[in-house]
């Protein structure tokens, strides 16, 4: 076993599929204890769900007839749609985007396999698997650029292995995954078009793929996301420092780099590669999607969080690979770490060390050190910030008692009703019923009964009807009657969801939740925080 562990297929693989089981056991134990959510996994999973049943991606937590593709562009969802017609539930798309972003692992180790052996295809493997990037997208529900890590590290690796039509059949998927990325295949083009000799048909090629990366971010920005879009344009125009690149340059230019917290971003970017990795042509990959992020209104993209750092971490690895194969550190004597002998030699090896290396061999050894060793630190000093820790975490995986009178709560809620939700509830839903959050009016929309009209009475939302019983228990389920049309079947809200300020604010669910209960909803359950309202 460990002997083949000494191969690159078996050593790449291997530690793909062990990320892939750590993954899927973070991400579903967070979707157990009820800690994901309508925005993104709900939103998500409503669509796969409409493409699993031929229809298109219309998504009620974005409002009622929205159409997904008007969001973002990500025609690349609908491959998951057999899948979970198969299997369908949020679980799916959890799994099938736990071994995604695990198969980034298998071209980066790969490399370095060839590059210094199994010791540093191993390293390179675990930094990649726990990159603070990767690991807090697979935490942070579901979202389209699982589907572009894998990409981007075979096309990087590709490109570094000088393999430029490997590289570009890798790259050009990446227009279907969010369109953005029409971008990243454009530098991708730059790049195999810059290393190609004058007049080859390579050149040609690179050419073609970055004119065609940039026309479809353009075609997909300016056309086909208005044309799905209900309000006929692009949603995130405003958040794009669009008022800033029509004006000064340096006022963009000080946008790029204020406030600190960019500061943070860039400088874990460089450490993640070591550093050394910055020398890389192929951390040019990195400044789409660094440079939009960089620029935008939203704090959101500037930080560490979330996931939107994880489609650099295959391309930072693949610089600091490159950068590391550069220095030939690992050439010459020191392909006998990749030998199948397994004897471990205490020397970092470089040309001619063995022999006797120059003392330029030994400052690129040192180097090649030095900035492996700080990618080990950042992604060690990262694993207890980031959810990859919760692996260990006793308190992880218990059930508490209020997580299980949510359960019980939502087991109520018959498969196949309209619910109005809040943002964690909602995701628990999204696979079984038609739900939409609960701030926002559903389709069809709630019309109240005319003044005067008979209903079942004027509810305050601080004393529960009878039928209500606090605790969780309920006499004789939801009330039926009442002249109320449109409307939810059920509404479910738990007022102590931290995400609550968003896409939610607690006070227009704390307004919906009374003008449902003023319209004749009954409180089935009411449970301290928890609140569960049947129609009338």
């Amino acid at each position: 076993m460990l002997r083949a562990l000494r191969r690159p297929r078996p050593l790449s693989w291997g530690l793909a599929g062990l990320f892939a089981v750590l993954y899927a056991c973070v991400a579903v134990n967070r979707h157990r204890r009820m800690l994901t959510q309508a925005y993104d996994l709900g939103i998500f999973e409503q669509a796969v769900r409409a493409y699993a049943h031929g229809e298109a991606p219309v998504v009620l937590l974005k409002g009622p007839g929205y159409q997904l593709l008007g969001d973002h562009f990500h025609p690349l969802l609908a491959t998951l749609a057999p899948l979970y017609r198969l299997f369908p539930s949020a679980v799916t798309l959890l799994l099938a985007q736990a071994v995604l972003m695990a198969l980034a692992v298998v071209p980066l180790a790969r490399w370095a396999f060839e590059v210094g052996g199994p010791r540093l295809a191993a390293l390179v493997g675990v930094l990649t698997g726990a990159s603070w990037g990767i690991v807090e997208a697979v935490a942070d529900d579901f979202h389209e650029i699982a589907f572009a890590v894998p990409l981007l590290a075979f096309a990087a690796t590709a490109l570094g292995r000088g393999r430029p039509v490997a590289a570009v059949l890798w790259a050009l998927p990446l227009v279907l995954v969010k369109e953005d990325l029409g971008l990243t295949v454009a530098v991708v083009g730059a790049l195999v078009f810059a290393r190609a000799g004058k007049g080859s048909g390579t050149r040609a090629l690179g050419f073609g793929v970055a004119v065609f990366g940039l026309a479809a971010t353009a075609l997909t920005v300016l056309v086909v996301l208005p044309s799905f879009n209900p309000d006929g344009g692009f949603d995130y125009w405003g958040q794009m420092g669009t008022r800033e690149a029509a004006g000064a340059p340096w006022e963009l230019a000080g946008r790029l780099v204020w406030p600190p917290l960019k500061w943070l971003l860039l400088g874990l970017a460089a450490a993640t590669a070591g550093f050394l990795g910055l020398r890389s042509p192929l951390v040019l990959l990195c400044a789409p999607t660094l440079g939009w992020r960089l620029a935008a209104d939203n704090s959101h993209y500037w930080g560490v969080s979330y996931h939107y750092s994880a489609v650099l971490m295959p391309l930072l690895l693949a610089a600091l690979v490159d950068a590391v194969r550069r220095t030939g550190a690992f050439t010459g004597a020191g392909r006998v770490l990749g030998r199948a002998s397994g004897r471990v030699s205490g020397r970092v090896l470089a040309r001619g060390r063995e022999a006797g290396a120059d003392r330029a061999d030994r400052v690129a050894v040192r180097r090649a050190r030095r900035a492996l060793a700080v990618a080990g630190l950042v992604a060690l000093v990262t694993l207890p910030v980031y959810p990859l820790h919760e692996l260990v975490a006793p308190g992880a995986w218990g059930t508490s008692p209020r997580l299980e009178r949510a359960r019980t709560m939502l087991a109520r809620i018959p498969d196949g009703a309209t619910v109005a939700a809040s943002n964690r509830l909602a995701a628990q839903l999204a696979g079984r019923t038609t739900v939409g959050l609960v701030c926002r009016e559903l389709s069809p929309p709630l019309v109240e009964p005319p003044v005067g009209s008979p209903s079942d009475g004027t509810l305050s939302t601080g004393t529960p009807p009878a039928g209500a019983v606090r605790g969780g228990a309920v006499r004789g389920g939801a009330v039926r009657g009442g002249a109320v049309r449109g409307g939810p079947d059920w509404v479910v809200v738990d007022l102590a969801d931290p995400s609550v300020q968003a896409p939610c604010a607690t006070a227009d669910t704390l307004r919906m939740l009374d003008r449902y209960e003023r319209l004749g909803y009954r409180r089935v359950v009411d449970d301290g925080d928890l609140r569960l309202l049947g129609r009338p």
